[in-house]
Formats: structure tokens, C-alpha cells, sequence
């Protein structure tokens, strides 16, 4: 008999259940890294404001194109996250100019968004894949729930349906708003300036989308995927009804 030891049981948990840590861990990189590399460039080590905001955003380009070859599979929002920044890091670096190189996120933003909302005309809202996990947390009759909800079997498949592309649909409308509201900062501020605006413009967008996303759509769905998990149990035949 193999015995789980204490390590694997706390490595399965951390799977289970990630830390706070493990769930701002991207938003430590992509924003808190750039930014302190920015100023560190530019303070400590003298560099001019284009070439400290150049290298300061070789770490969230890495560590894209490090997840697209690690997971060996294609995001499609990594995959436009990705072809974004370096087009708008070479035409950066051709034009020399420090405002286009702030407001390149905003194109990053404007790109994703696109592709959020065109996803959900087609019929495949891309949030989707990110938004299951949350919602399913790893129980087996909340996943079977699901699938019956995602493929039209369920009593409640429509609302489910409906609630799943309004998700997208805000998270796409809110990156699209920041995506302007960040262009028109970077040719309005100061560059020093927007290099930290630029930060809080990104987690203000992101907590409204949040917010709104939440009570539009996620607390829904939570209610559709409990209620149609509970019907899947009570309907599912007991072992009695089985060797029956």
C-alpha cells in the first residue's frame, strides 16, 4: 500500500486550493516586476526613460512566451498578448518614442478585448476556460453539472449559456475602455507619471470587471451550477437501484 506523505498531501492542497500568494502571483509579475524594474533602470542604473521602459517589459513578454512553451498548447490569450507586445516593442524601438511605448499596453488591451468579444459572436467566449475552474473548485458533481449546463441537456442550459458570454462580454468591454482611457493618458501626462498611472488605470479596470462581472454573471452561475449539481445527485440511482 502507498502512503501519501505530509509534503504530497500539502502539494495536492496547494493544487486544490492556492494560496493568495498563487492567485496575485500573476499580477506581482506582469505589473509590480515592470514596474519596479522602470524605476530601477532609470534611478539607479542611469538609463534613458525609452530604454528603461524597453527593458523593463522584456519580463512580461518572457514569461508569456515561457507559459505558451511550457504548457505546450496555444491561449488564445496569451498568443495575443504575446504577438502584441513584440510588433509594438519593434515599432517602439524603430521610433524611439517613450509615449508609444506606454501606450503599447493600451494596444495589448485593445487586441485582447477584440478578440474576448469576437470570441463570444462566434459562440466560444474565451473567458470561459478561466472561469470553470473557479466555479467548478474541483467537485465532481459541480464538473458533471457543468457539462450538462455548457451542452444543452440541462433545464437551465439557456440562462447558463447566457450568463457565461455576458462574463466575456464585460471583461472585454472593460479592457477596450482601458485600453483608450491608457493611449489617451500616455500623449496627456507625463511620462514619469503615466508609468505608474498606467498601473493604477489597469487595476482599477480590473476591479470594476470584477465587481461587475461578479454580480452580473458569476453569482448566477454559481446558483445555476449548485442547483443543477443537486439535481444530478438526487436523480443519479443509489446502489441499492443499481444491483437491482
Amino acid at each position: 500500500m502507498t502512503k501519501k506523505t505530509g509534503n504530497q498531501g500539502r502539494s495536492t492542497d496547494q493544487q486544490q486550493n492556492p494560496s493568495v500568494l498563487d492567485n496575485f502571483k500573476p499580477l506581482i509579475v506582469d505589473v509590480a516586476v515592470p514596474l519596479g524594474s522602470y524605476y530601477l533602470f532609470k534611478d539607479a542604473f542611469g538609463a534613458s526613460t525609452f530604454a528603461a521602459l524597453a527593458w523593463s517589459s522584456v519580463v512580461p513578454a518572457a514569461r508569456t512566451a515561457w507559459g505558451l512553451v511550457k504548457e505546450r498548447r496555444t491561449n488564445a490569450l496569451a498568443s495575443l498578448t504575446l504577438v502584441v507586445n513584440v510588433v509594438s516593442l519593434l515599432l517602439s524601438f524603430v521610433s524611439g518614442d517613450p509615449r508609444l511605448m506606454l501606450a503599447k499596453d493600451g494596444a495589448v488591451s485593445s487586441t485582447v478585448a477584440i478578440g474576448i468579444l469576437v470570441s463570444v459572436a462566434l459562440g466560444k467566449p474565451m473567458m470561459t476556460a478561466g472561469m470553470k475552474p473557479f466555479l467548478v473548485k474541483g467537485d465532481a458533481a459541480k464538473g458533471a453539472a457543468w457539462e450538462r449546463l455548457m451542452s444543452g441537456s440541462a433545464a437551465g442550459s439557456a440562462a447558463f449559456r447566457r450568463k457565461e458570454k455576458q462574463f466575456s462580454v464585460v471583461w472585454g468591454l472593460a479592457l477596450f475602455a482601458e485600453c483608450v482611457a491608457r493611449v489617451v493618458a500616455a500623449y496627456t501626462v507625463p511620462v514619469d507619471t503615466m508609468v505608474w498611472l498606467g498601473t493604477v488605470i489597469l487595476i482599477g479596470t480590473m476591479v470594476v470587471a470584477f465587481v461587475v462581472s461578479g454580480g452580473l454573471a458569476v453569482e448566477p452561475m454559481e446558483r445555476m451550477l449548485a442547483a443543477e449539481a443537486e439535481a444530478g445527485t438526487a436523480g443519479a440511482p443509489g446502489p441499492m437501484a443499481v444491483a437491482a
